[in-house]
């Protein structure tokens, strides 16, 4: 599977220049103080951090933080972007390694739906579990099987642009019921305004979408529990129509 690569990560904050990372700090900010016990936390790691652009967020308001992504692209864009070196590093999320322990994991952006196969969902929630401190929380947000199945994916397209390239990005999803995955697949072209040049990107996402239950199953597997799930951005509870949903886990080891 090809994802981000040297060319996507390049042009991914751009693609998603319309993603409102201050709501999204804020909602996370507000999941934290209504879940969290004890003292305010201080220690965040946040998996899947991509360019840090979250990261970034809560570093300027006082937490300590570290990021992982698997792509190295990302991760490059990620030191740039937050000015910092330490704590930031390439990994698969079942395979990182921190010689400390976090008040607070996140992962957002659907990072979980990307584990496709059991044994891959269940490794990210033992490596989590080893890192997490007693009643620390795990955040994440997710693709909701019932309202994927509701509301089934459609092909998209999305133009854009900047100073220096104009961007039209294809997005079509291909349907793997018996599998509860999507293939998203992505055709982006990316015009040079200067030289009209034509720069082609493909990449094929294989998205699983999740249920509660099996949520519950392989994280209490691994000694977190379920705390509660909300529809993305909101307090509501998950329904039909809550295609992202949030989930909360506790570590009670």
């Amino acid at each position: 599977m090809n994802i981000f690569g040297d060319s996507y990560a390049k042009y991914y904050d751009l693609l998603y220049k319309d993603k409102k990372y201050d709501d999204e700090y804020a909602y996370i900010c507000e999941i934290i103080k209504k879940h969290s016990i004890g003292l305010p936390p201080k220690n965040m790691l946040d998996i899947g951090c991509g360019t840090g652009k979250h990261l970034r967020y809560f570093k300027e308001n006082g937490f300590n933080v570290s990021g992982v992504d698997m792509s190295y692209n990302m991760i490059s864009e990620a030191k740039k972007h937050m000015g910092q070196e330490e704590n930031l590093i390439q990994s698969k999320a079942s395979e990182f390694h921190f010689d400390k322990k976090f008040d607070i994991i996140i992962s957002l952006f659907h990072v979980m739906s990307y584990q496709t196969e059991n044994n891959e969902l269940e490794s990210v929630f033992h490596n989590i579990s080893k890192h997490l401190i007693k009643d620390g929380l795990f955040i994440f947000d997710f693709w909701y099987g019932p309202a994927v199945l509701s509301d089934l994916p459609q092909v998209r397209i999305k133009r854009l642009e900047d100073n220096d390239v104009e961007i039209t990005r294809l997005t079509e999803p291909v349907m793997r019921y018996n599998e509860n995955i999507v293939d998203v697949n992505f055709e982006v072209l990316i015009e040079n305004k200067t030289t009209h040049l034509l720069e082609k990107i493909h990449e094929k996402h294989e998205m699983r979408y999740l249920f509660l239950p099996e949520i519950k199953y392989y994280s209490e597997k691994e000694g977190l529990s379920f705390v509660s799930a909300y529809e993305w951005l909101d307090f509501s509870p998950l329904s039909e129509k809550s295609w992202y949903g949030l989930a909360i886990l506790k570590n009670e080891k």
